[in-house]
């Protein structure tokens, strides 16, 4: 648990140093999105299921669960509402979505 804890620590201080919002009009690229705030976790290719992630490539969720958990989290996956555009949240959605195909 407290390997857990402290993954969790350091991914929200990786993520929270230096990023950067899409300024508004901009359209967020949501495989970037992904590298930069996703990767570490669940992979490259969405089957690393590091600190207990789900395999991408095997979800059923649909677009507006994958958007909510995203913005909000889900067990140890900080929710990055506070962090990300809806423009990127978006994005990394689809790119998620994607990955299934």
């Amino acid at each position: 648990m407290k390997q857990i804890a402290l993954i969790t620590a350091i991914c929200c201080t990786v993520l929270a140093c230096g990023q950067k919002k899409a300024s508004s009009g901009t359209i967020a690229d949501g495989k970037t999105v992904y590298k930069q705030n996703c990767v570490l976790c669940h992979g490259p290719n969405g089957k690393l299921g590091a600190n207990g992630s789900k395999d991408l490539t095997k979800s059923t969720l649909s677009m507006d669960e994958r958007v909510s958990i995203i913005k909000n989290g889900k067990g140890a996956m900080i929710g990055l509402g506070n962090i990300l555009t809806e423009d990127e949240i978006q994005a990394a959605a689809q790119f998620t979505f994607d990955l299934q195909k």
